[in-house]
């Protein structure tokens, strides 16, 4: 195999450590820092109204601390400041991930009047034992004042995918502690925990998942952000979920682009669902990848009376439960049918497992328009590493491209590189040069396919076998929609798409670039990924 270049970034580790990082499940746990000294916090709830009371629960080697708390939206609003809180180290389970921590309150503050809905972020920092700072991040999100709101934009936070991804403690939804053997994933996370490094804060030059330097030939693929997160102390899991990668850009974006934007969370929309109705537009963006059942009904609704929805986000594929009054998060995944307590009784279509699944019957498509096992992955690792990075446009006489300038065949996005990672798809055909969703797609009625790029479930190349190639996804889709992992079956399923479309249903209309990385292209101020989302935007709100 061929040497990478010399400007590839090694992050100041050894090929060793390069190895460990890849193939190691790393995790935040209490003690972790040792002698340096730490800090965490965690709140009751995800979100708050105004006037409604916080309640942190904190622990730290220091016996006081001091808080701040900034509104993260176009420009930073410093809303409380205070030093001199007492704080003590609590005991934590080992199986917190799954039970929760189950910390006393440290300090109890309200949600002012004053501050206007949006994501707030809790720093706490204190003295470390070595004489340096030490601080924790968390995020709190102020709701709306309730009342109707035309002209106002409801952003959705991911809540349900953060807390899949979280790694605080040992265990998610992917990566655990877990099990007879203390080695597997969790199929119950628990919201009361910290969030892991990398989910409120990040540096600006923490690298995205898709990779940013092409790969040279014959050369094996690597991970620079699980990388970069193993040399600084961050999460594995930062690159993949959370405010600080995914939604705040968008947040930001549109605030500074002079849209009024309100923030609710996930779990929001399941408890209560009439908040949508208080608005024409509701945006959901990057890796948003866990609902539940209600979730969608809610969306479903909001749609069918008028509503608009606009989904700047890729890989829309676990059904999830929520238990204990929201406060446990429940996903058995690839082991659903064989432990999910719903297949041995009660409604199977709450079974959390794949949307598509048979036993579930309610395929993406039906909600967004875009199924996550028709796409999945691009652009990292050995899932077409080398591919476009942006959008080949197929429709661009459509309003969604207005004032763009684009032709057909052009590439959206190649400059802010907005495709990839996970990406949604259909299975389409070809007429005439155009594509159109085919007869099996399950599509509704009327969708049009504005762009379309490749995508694979498989890790695959004739010439590059490496330790932990990876098939498993697409052998679990495999399996899940034809019964087995049979190659015949892989070999149906393991080619995808991810797409952008654009379909009414009932007096509502919903738009959908079916790719995690979308903020990424705001992010890096790509004139035409701006120039759409606004087009977007401005429709939905009636702004002509």
């Amino acid at each position: 195999m061929r040497q990478l270049p010399k400007d590839f970034p090694d992050f100041g580790l050894t090929q060793e450590q390069r190895r460990l990082a890849m193939q190691t499940h790393y995790y935040e746990r209490p003690g972790m820092d040792g002698a340096r000294g730490e800090i965490w916090c965690y709140s009751d709830r995800y979100s708050y109204r105004s006037g409604e009371m916080v309640r942190l629960q904190v622990s730290s080697t220091t016996p006081a601390f001091a808080i701040e708390i900034m509104r993260d939206g176009a420009t930073e609003t410093m809303v409380l400041e205070q030093s001199g809180i007492a704080a003590r180290w609590q005991d934590t389970p080992e199986q917190c991930s799954v039970e929760g921590c189950g910390w006393e309150t440290t300090v109890e503050f309200g949600i002012d009047e004053s501050w206007p809905s949006g994501g707030y972020r809790v720093t706490l920092t204190a003295e470390g034992r070595a004489g340096g700072p030490i601080r924790c991040h968390h995020l709190l999100i102020v709701l709306p004042k309730a009342g109707r709101k035309p002209g106002r934009i409801l952003q959705v936070a991911a809540t349900g995918t953060w807390l899949a991804y979280n790694t605080w403690g040992g265990s998610n939804h992917y990566n655990g502690i877990t099990g007879p053997n203390q080695n597997q994933y969790s199929p119950l996370v628990s919201t009361q925990r910290p969030w892991c490094r990398g989910f409120v804060v990040l540096p600006p030059d923490a690298p995205r998942v898709p990779l940013e330097m092409a790969m040279p030939p014959m050369t094996v693929p690597r991970k620079p952000h699980v990388e970069w997160a193993y040399a600084t102390g961050h999460s594995k899991k930062y690159a993949s979920a959370g405010w600080a990668t995914y939604d705040s850009h968008f947040f930001r974006f549109a605030e500074r682009a002079g849209y009024h934007v309100d923030l609710a969370s996930q779990h929001d929309l399941h408890f209560s669902p009439e908040i949508l109705l208080d608005y024409d537009c509701v945006v959901l963006v990057g890796h948003d990848e866990y609902w539940t059942w209600e979730m969608r009904d809610a969306v479903d609704a909001f749609v069918d009376q008028g509503g608009h929805v606009a989904r700047f986000a890729g890989n829309f594929m676990w059904q999830t439960r929520l238990e204990d009054e929201g406060r446990r998060q429940v996903c058995y995944k690839y082991r659903a049918r064989a432990e999910d307590p719903v297949y041995r009784g009660g409604d199977m279509r709450r079974a959390t497992n794949s949307w598509e699944a048979p036993e579930i019957g309610r395929p993406g498509c039906k909600t967004f328009g875009l199924n996550a096992s028709n796409g999945v992955y691009a652009g990292w690792m050995g899932f077409a590493p080398r591919g476009v990075r942006g959008f080949p446009v197929y429709r661009p006489d459509h309003w969604a491209f207005a004032r763009t300038g684009l032709f057909y065949g052009d590439l959206l996005g190649a400059e802010g590189h907005i495709y990839g990672y996970e990406v949604d798809g259909l299975d389409y055909q070809i007429q005439h040069g155009l594509p159109y969703p085919s007869p099996a797609s399950g599509a509704p009625d009327g969708l049009e396919i504005l762009a379309v790029a490749m995508a694979t479930l498989v890790e695959e190349s004739a010439d590059i076998v490496h330790e932990g190639q990876y098939e498993e996804e697409g052998l679990f889709v495999a399996e899940t929609l034809f019964g087995d992992a049979s190659d015949a079956n892989l070999e149906k399923v393991k080619r995808g798409n991810g797409m952008i479309v654009n379909f009414k249903r009932g007096k509502g209309e919903v738009f959908h670039a079916g790719t995690c990385e979308w903020v990424a292209g705001l992010l890096r101020h790509d004139p035409m990924v701006e120039h759409v989302t606004c087009n977007v935007l401005n429709r939905y709100l009636g702004r002509g």
